[in-house]
């Protein structure tokens, strides 16, 4: 299989094109044959002209590649090596959806072939690949599982963003179906992971090991978010806090704020539906959750209570907003708990204005039906700097004073100016 791929006489399929698919599908494309599938066909025009849909990928990163962009099922005949990387999100009950990852199953199992291999990115609770996809998989092509075509798992762990921790940079976990699948799968990743490959001893063991990464995390910063609750009724600063024992070398380096997007706001909740069918209720994984997810009501409610004290007018308030993706420098608006301070202050009667320089206006309105503006709209009763996007941390306080009314309320989520702002009410996480 490897040798066939090196020598282009197979190709490799790449299914789901976003910030996991692309960068795989490219560096592969450096090395071998690749078929780029995705289902949207504006997002294939786009990198048809060397575009990343996401703007994470520079111009550059497409040239030399030898790669088919298709949004056709049958292009992906062709191909002999499967890498399905599509969403794995919530629906409104925070319950595992599914249909992306199902839907792209399907579409493999129409043109799989006896001695295909399919190869799964996607972030799923354990068992899902070989308990729901491959079921999927040997029902549509009338194969069998192990002896007609082998699966593996291999999690993606692009951090959006992130300039450093770049795919060739990452250890790359992967693991098989069986001894023979689980080497050929690890020397396939091999040929473009720098940092090398760790065989996992089987796929339910890969799709845990991936999942809890995110859980943890997740974990970790609802802890310093209680904190943050904590410390703000003893009217003590939770970074100066943070700073302090941090200068200890064990101490783990967690930050309070919005957890939101598609990765550690959404994976916890695979595993606690997955504890929760085997008779466990996860305690801690869910108290985590439920921790950042009230988040976003609880800074509103702070806002609130500032406006209320500068003396100011609730009702009618004017708040400029800077900042709705779900971290700084990205464009993705999915699952962007920022969206929850806007509502809950719309639920006042306060009036809120918001920008983003990252964001696609077209996809906030169709998402959130909230119109961004390119500039402040006149002067505000407060600025709330939701995202630390790489525009927002170098303005001076002069620049929110000028389109501020005094007594001006400065809200700074990620606390980045809290050694700045001098002549403003001043609060931060």
């Amino acid at each position: 299989m490897l040798d066939k791929l090196i020598e282009k006489k197979e190709n490799i399929a790449v299914i789901g094109l976003g910030y996991v698919g692309l960068p795989i599908a490219l560096e592969f494309a450096k090395k071998m044959s690749v078929i780029g599938y995705d289902i949207r066909e504006d997002r294939i025009k786009l990198m048809k002209d060397h575009i990343d849909p996401s703007n994470e990928l520079p111009q550059a990163a497409f040239k030399g590649s030898d790669i088919l962009f298709t949004s056709t099922k049958d292009d992906l005949k062709k191909a002999k090596f499967y890498i399905i990387a599509v969403p794995t999100p919530i629906d409104d009950y925070n319950m595992p959806n599914l249909k992306p990852i199902l839907e792209a199953t399907k579409t493999v199992a129409a043109v799989l072939k006896p001695g295909d291999y399919i190869v799964y990115e996607s972030t799923v609770y354990p068992g899902c690949t070989e308990e729901d996809c491959v079921p999927l998989l040997e029902q549509i092509s009338g194969l069998k599982y192990k002896l007609d075509f082998k699966v593996g798992f291999s999690p993606e762990r692009i951090n959006p963003g992130d300039k450093n921790h770049t795919l060739t940079k990452i250890v790359k976990v992967s693991s098989g179906c069986d001894e023979e699948s689980s080497e050929v799968i690890a020397k396939v990743y091999e040929q473009i992971i720098l940092a090398g490959v760790f065989r996992a001893s089987s796929i339910k063991v890969a799709e845990a090991a991936k999942i809890i990464e995110n859980t943890q995390r997740d974990i970790n910063i609802a802890f310093i978010n209680e904190l943050s609750i904590i410390f703000n009724r003893m009217e003590i600063n939770t970074y100066e806090v943070l700073e302090a024992a941090g200068t200890k070398w064990n101490f783990l380096n967690f930050s309070p704020g919005l957890v939101g997007g598609h990765c550690i706001g959404v994976d916890p909740y695979y595993l606690s539906y997955k504890a929760k069918k085997l008779g466990y209720h996860a305690q801690i994984i869910n108290s985590g959750r439920f921790i950042n997810d009230s988040m976003g009501g609880y800074i509103a409610k702070q806002v609130v209570k500032k406006i209320i004290s500068a003396n100011k007018i609730l009702n009618g308030a004017s708040i400029l907003l800077m900042g709705l993706t779900f971290k700084e420098n990205v464009s993705d608006i999915r699952n962007s708990k920022v969206v929850n301070i806007v509502n809950e202050l719309v639920s006042y009667g306060v009036k809120v204005d918001v920008m983003d320089p990252h964001a696609d206006k077209t996809e906030v309105k169709q998402e959130y039906e909230i119109d961004l503006l390119d500039s402040p709209n006149g002067k505000y009763d407060c600025i709330i700097v939701a995202v630390n996007h790489k525009e927002y941390c170098d303005l001076e306080e002069s620049f929110f004073q000028s389109i501020l009314v005094q007594p001006g309320v400065f809200i700074d989520i990620k606390g980045i100016y809290r050694e700045e702002i001098k002549n403003l009410i001043y609060w931060s996480l």
